[in-house]
Parts: C-alpha cells; sequence; structure tokens
C-alpha cells in the first residue's frame, strides 16, 4: 500500500505510520484479525481487535480508491486532457468526494441538455459569455442560429433563434457550473448547517403504518444534529411512501455564493455576460446541484446514522454473545405456550437430546396437576440441574408452575430470550443437527442451550434474528454484516473453542478456518475420534500450516498430554515456556496454573525473536489461569410476583427487570409482561448521555413506573437510585 494512504490512515486513527504498515502486511500474508491482536502486539503496539479490524477496512476502502484512480486517469488520457499535473493532484487525493468532483467534467454521462446544445453547436457562444469575450450576449447569439455564415462554415445546425441559442449556452454553463469542485464542495458545506424537513404526503394518511410516523408529519431538526433513529425513521417513511423529505435550502442565497464561488476563480463578467451567468446560476442550482448535493449530504448523514446504529448493534451483540453461561449441566428447556401447550426438552451436560414431550398446563386446558407430576418425573428420571424457560407467550405462568414443583438443591429456574430460536428451528443447520424432530422441539432446544452456552448456540441464527438491533433493515447491509461477522468472530476468539466438542458453526469463526474447514474438522471428528491435541489438527484435510498458526491459540484440547493445549498460549511460544519449566527445575504440567511459580519468573529474561515483552506477558498470565473463561458468572433473577398484565401497573411502582435491547433513544426492560417498558435516554443523565455507556444488554436493574398508555400498550420507565441488582 502507497505511504500516501499508509500515513493518511494513521492520522485518521490517531496511530503510528509504523503500527498501520505492520498490520497491512499482515494482512498481505493473510494473517486474521483475532491473530494479529492476540499473538503480535510487538508488531501492532497492542492495538485492539477493533482498532485492527478498522485499518483492514481503510486499507480495502483505499484499495479500491487507488483502483478508481487508474480508471479516472485513463479516462481522461482518452479525453487527451490529461496534464502531467492533473494526474499528480489524483495520485495524491484522498478525499473520494474530492476525487469525483475532479473527474466529473470527463465522467461519460446521459444524454443532457448540455449535450443537445453542444451537437448544435452552441459551445462557441458559452465560451464566449464563461470567458467575459462578449459585452452584447444577445447580439453574439445571432452567429449560433441556423444559416449563420458561422454555422455554415462550421457545419453545425445552430440554434432556431437567438433566444434558443441563448438558452442551450445557459444549459453548457449550467453544466459547467455544477461540475466546478469548489462549487460542490461551497454548497455541501452550506447545505450540512441546514434543516432537514419531511412533509406527510398527499395520500400518505392512508397507508396502513402510516399512524407511527405521526411524529414526522411535519418535522425539522437541523441536519447536523438529527439523532440518528429520527433520520433513519424519516428515510423510512419517505421510501414507504408517507412523507416527503427535502433540505431548507435557500435558493436566492446559494446562487449568490455560487456566483461568488464562480467569480473567485474566473473574475467577474461585465453587466450583460454576469446576466448570462447569474441565470444559469439559477438554473444550474434547481435542476442540478440542488437535488444533487441534497441527495448527497442527506446520505452522508445516513452513513452517519448507519455507524452509529451499527456500532449499537454490534455492542449489543457483543454484550449477548458473551452472556454469562451456566456451564454444562443437565438442563430441561421449556418453549411456554397456552393452546398449542409447553414443549419441554431434556439434555444431556453436552447439550444432547435424551427426551422431550408437550404438557398443557395452562388455559384452555388446564392440565396443571398432570403438568406438574409430568415435570417432575422428567426432573427425576433425568438428573436435571438447571431450567430454562423461554420468555415469550405463557413464561410468566409457566414460571409460576415451576414453584410447584420439587427441584433437587442448587438447581434454579432461569428465563431465556427466545429471539430468533424460530428462526433456528427453521433452518438448515437445525434441519442437519435434529432432521427427525418438528421445530418445536428444535426450539426448545436451542432455548436449553443458550442457557448453557449463549455464544455456541447463537452461532447458529443471524445476529439480525436476534433483537437486538435498531432499525437493522434501514441501515447498509454490506456495512451491518460486516460488523456483525467480526463480532462474532472476536467473541468466539476471545472465549476460545472446544476442539472437541464445537459444532461446524462455532468452529467456521474461529480465526483462519471458515466454514470448509470447519466441516472437514468435524468430519474427522467424526470419523477418527476426539483430538488428543492441537498438533493433530495437522492431519484435517486442507487445514495447511498457515491455517494451523491462525486458528491454533483458539482452539482448547481439554485432557491433552500437553497441558499448553488447553490454554491459550499458542504452540510457536511452547518453547518459552519449556525453558521457564526448565529455569524453575519444574515439568511444564507442574508450571501450568501455578500463580506462585508464575510470579518469580521475569518476562524480560525470555524476550525471543519474535516474541516480545507483550508476548511473554501474555503468557504468564495465561499460564497462572490456563484456559480461563472471560465471561461472568450466570446470576439469577426474578421478576416481581403481583405483576402479570400491564393493567396492574401503578405509577411509581418499583420493579425489577432485565434490559433487552439498547438503543440511541432509550433502552427497553422486561419487567415480565407481554410488552417492554422502555427507559428514554432522558431519564439516564443530561443531555448527550449514551445509553450504552449507562446500561448494558441483559444487565438487572430495578425501575420505577412513570407512566402507562393502556390503549397503545406502552410503558414508560425511569431507573431507580440504586439501580444495578447484579
Amino acid at each position: 500500500m502507497k505511504e500516501l494512504y499508509i500515513k493518511h490512515i494513521a492520522g485518521l486513527m490517531d496511530l503510528r505510520p509504523w503500527q498501520v504498515e505492520n498490520c497491512v502486511e499482515m494482512f498481505a500474508q493473510g494473517d486474521t484479525i483475532p491473530f494479529i491482536s492476540r499473538y503480535r502486539k510487538e508488531k501492532t503496539g497492542g492495538m485492539d481487535d477493533a482498532d485492527i479490524a478498522q485499518v483492514k477496512h481503510l486499507a480495502d476502502v483505499y484499495d479500491d480508491m487507488d483502483k478508481r484512480k487508474a480508471t479516472i486517469i485513463k479516462t481522461i488520457d482518452e479525453a487527451g486532457a490529461l496534464t502531467d499535473e492533473l494526474r499528480e493532484r489524483i495520485e495524491n487525493l484522498t478525499d473520494q468526494t474530492e476525487l469525483e468532483d475532479l473527474y466529473l467534467p470527463w465522467k461519460p454521462k446521459r444524454r443532457t441538455r448540455a449535450t443537445a446544445a453542444r451537437e448544435l453547436g452552441l459551445e462557441g457562444l458559452a465560451d464566449l459569455i464563461w470567458q467575459h469575450r462578449s459585452r452584447n450576449p444577445e447580439l453574439d447569439a445571432q452567429r449560433f442560429v441556423c444559416g449563420s455564415a458561422e454555422m455554415k462554415k462550421a457545419a453545425l445546425q445552430g440554434a432556431p433563434d437567438a433566444e434558443s441559442a441563448l438558452s442551450g449556452a445557459r444549459d453548457i454553463i449550467a453544466e459547467r457550473i455544477s461540475e466546478e469542485a469548489p462549487i460542490r464542495e461551497a454548497m455541501r458545506a452550506s447545505f450540512r448547517q441546514r434543516r432537514i424537513v419531511s412533509k406527510l404526503r398527499g395520500s400518505g394518511k392512508d397507508k396502513a403504518d402510516a399512524a407511527k410516523y405521526r411524529s414526522y408529519f411535519d418535522y425539522s431538526f437541523p441536519l447536523a444534529r438529527i439523532p440518528s433513529h429520527n433520520l433513519l425513521a424519516i428515510l423510512r417513511a419517505e421510501t414507504e411512501g408517507i412523507v416527503s423529505v427535502s433540505l431548507d435550502t435557500d435558493a436566492e442565497k446559494c446562487c449568490a455564493k455560487i456566483y461568488y464561488e464562480w467569480a473567485q476563480k474566473h473574475g467577474y463578467a461585465p453587466e450583460r455576460s454576469a446576466s448570462q451567468i447569474k441565470e444559469a446560476i439559477a438554473d444550474s442550482f434547481k435542476r442540478l446541484i440542488e437535488p444533487s448535493i441534497s441527495a448527497e449530504v442527506i446520505r452522508e448523514a445516513k452513513e452517519k446514522a448507519d455507524r452509529e446504529s451499527i456500532k449499537i448493534f454490534g455492542d449489543n451483540l457483543r454484550q449477548l454473545l458473551m452472556g454469562a453461561p451456566v456451564g454444562q449441566k443437565r438442563t430441561m428447556a421449556i418453549d411456554p405456550g397456552f393452546r398449542n401447550g409447553c414443549k419441554i426438552v431434556c439434555l444431556d451436560r453436552q447439550g444432547e437430546l435424551l427426551h422431550h414431550q408437550i404438557i398443557y398446563p395452562h388455559p384452555p386446558q388446564n392440565e396443571k396437576v398432570k403438568s406438574i407430576m409430568a415435570l417432575q418425573s422428567m426432573i427425576d428420571k433425568y438428573g436435571i440441574e438447571a431450567v430454562a424457560i423461554g420468555n415469550g407467550t405463557a413464561s410468566r405462568e409457566t414460571e409460576e408452575l415451576m414453584r410447584k414443583v420439587s427441584l433437587p438443591e442448587g438447581c434454579k429456574v432461569w428465563t431465556v430470550s427466545e429471539d430468533g430460536a424460530s428462526i433456528y428451528s427453521a433452518s438448515e443447520a437445525a434441519r442437519k443437527e435434529f432432521p427427525d424432530q418438528d421445530v418445536t422441539v428444535r426450539g426448545a432446544v436451542s432455548i436449553g442451550r443458550r442457557l448453557m452456552d449463549p455464544l455456541s448456540e447463537l452461532v447458529k441464527i443471524d445476529p439480525k434474528n436476534l433483537g437486538v438491533g435498531q432499525y437493522q433493515h434501514d441501515v447498509d447491509q454490506t456495512m451491518l454484516k460486516r460488523e456483525l461477522d467480526e463480532t462474532v468472530e472476536s467473541c468466539v476468539n476471545r472465549v476460545g473453542v472446544n476442539l472437541n466438542t464445537a459444532s461446524s458453526y462455532l468452529l467456521a469463526y474461529v480465526a483462519g478456518i471458515g466454514p470448509s474447514l470447519a466441516e472437514n474438522i468435524v468430519a474427522y471428528r467424526n470419523a477418527n475420534g476426539a483430538f488428543a491435541s492441537r498438533d493433530e489438527l495437522h492431519k484435517v484435510p486442507r487445514l495447511g500450516p498457515k491455517a494451523f498458526q491462525q486458528c491454533a491459540g483458539f482452539l482448547r484440547v481439554q485432557g491433552a498430554a500437553n497441558p499448553l493445549d488447553n490454554s491459550a498460549v499458542h504452540p510457536e511460544s511452547y518453547g518459552i515456556v519449556d525453558r521457564m519449566a526448565s529455569d524453575l527445575g519444574v515439568s511444564t504440567g507442574e508450571l501450568v496454573g501455578n500463580e506462585t511459580l508464575c510470579k518469580g519468573i521475569k518476562a524480560e529474561d525470555y524476550v525471543e525473536g519474535e516474541a516480545g515483552l507483550p508476548t511473554v506477558l501474555d503468557i504468564l498470565k495465561e499460564l497462572a489461569k490456563p484456559g480461563r473463561d472471560p465471561r461472568e458468572a450466570a446470576v439469577d433473577f426474578a421478576f416481581a410476583d403481583d405483576i402479570h398484565d400491564i393493567e396492574d401497573l401503578k405509577r411509581g411502582m418499583q420493579l425489577p427487570g432485565i434490559v433487552t435491547n439498547i438503543t440511541n433513544f432509550g433502552a427497553f426492560v422486561d419487567i415480565g409482561l407481554h410488552e417492554n417498558g422502555l427507559i428514554h435516554v432522558s431519564q439516564l443523565g443530561p443531555r448527550g448521555t449514551e445509553t450504552s455507556k449507562v446500561l448494558k444488554l441483559h444487565q438487572h436493574i430495578k425501575v420505577v413506573v412513570k407512566d402507562v398508555d393502556l390503549e397503545r400498550k406502552r410503558i414508560a420507565l425511569a431507573l431507580v437510585p440504586e439501580r444495578t441488582l447484579s
């Protein structure tokens, strides 16, 4: 990559050029973001995976820009307009908008009014006015009329009359003005400071979903400060044909500004020519500049809103995936329901299905006694150690039913989010795992496995279906996918993966593996039994040295002969650990997990080759607590016993709740009802407070009921002074 881009990326991200250069070099070698972040800290200066991912994204952007520059230079050269100065200017640009502005005069375009005027031979008249060589444009226009000597000499048609000639010349001038880079940039700067306005379309109010957009039927807000959720809602309403969207530009002031910008470059024209120029400017603004620049700055604002919303989505997803696991416990999972009953599955400690059944404890069947007996029988027979209840319909009623069942000591009942469970149950992944079971059984299994290990189960579901986003269908889908994929990859590699129990869906997110190699690993495991060591990965078809280098440190082999195979120490550093153990006069097995011995080791004594001080410090940290799960321990939770319906709520009530979604405008909280309540961001702190800075997904909090709208089934909440319960 060119030094120009490396320095520019470093400046954008407040990094040193060598950090960016090393990252780019490692990307070119096929190194992955998790591997670079965890095992190449010396080369990055300790950059985290988010910064490394951003460097990769920007490097890709500038690689694409370089290709675009080559195309632009070729096009301008073919037009005979490329000079050394212009080439150098293009090659030194780092701003995409500036590059496209520079290219605009030569960019192939569809037939325009200016094209038609040029075909009539009116470019000469436009030049006379443009270059201040006409003191009487009306008189000069006669030379460009059909049949005039000048037109005959040039074998051109000309205009039917002088006024038509002037009109055509103004069309040419209007297009030239619209392509002047300084003018476009001046208009961008002006438009960015305007207000965005939405108005109800004539027929918009008759559309089915119009009511939910009524806040935007007559709405205005400064574009530079509009909250991302408001902008995305406006643009969605526009797409649905309910409102029209525009900027409140001032045409008169803008045209005056354009003439000033034009005159600064070309000089002030004589009075009659100036009149033609100003008329062309008014036309250019209305027909070419205003529509183009308005769309551009609104698109620019949307990109900013997209980034904000996608960041929230990524943060929420990270918190969801890093949710506390209860671990390997024999689990009963219940997908609750009324008429269709409660679907129950019993799982072993590895999450394998042992039994499934349906009970009907709720209306209309009301088989409570029979259901309690069935539950008790399953709990006793399968040695159940944890119970997971989906948080959908009949969740509270099922939770109350479980209180009538005698649970073993230490067995707790947990409420688990059902978001995406139905998507998973009908997916190819579920059909592959449970070809002989219907969707209800698969969905219940997913609920149980989420309790045991959220990360391992949720990777099977498209993150967009997990209910933790904000306007996820309205944002840039490519940007969203990249962010979510990187988030999942980061979480999986941060936690580490058990090589002998992980599904192919989980393995696919391990650095350097991907879906194809993940399938090969599972196939090898099925054919040959459990992996005895990391080194055995070399026997997996198509898993070469590079893939091994990238993935090995993130895979765990429990019970391996070498205890380091069940740690985050990379195989390339095993020699360093062996030397540490030898110097202490102990075996490697005796060193691993012995904090006292690890504290006595001087990291500086083991710096060698590519293993600098950061790597050695990481090795010592891992040796002290090998394979430590970075996720918090699971904490149980209970909703208020006396709240079952929205009508039970009263202002001032204080209730326990669980944060279910975080957005720019606030947090949604489950208080045990079908309807989630909303803590508006204004309730979280002073103006400008970010929801994500105050609350976390699935955090247990205490809230106070501020207002209840029974008609619209909306619940307004606020945090109580001592909000955190866990």
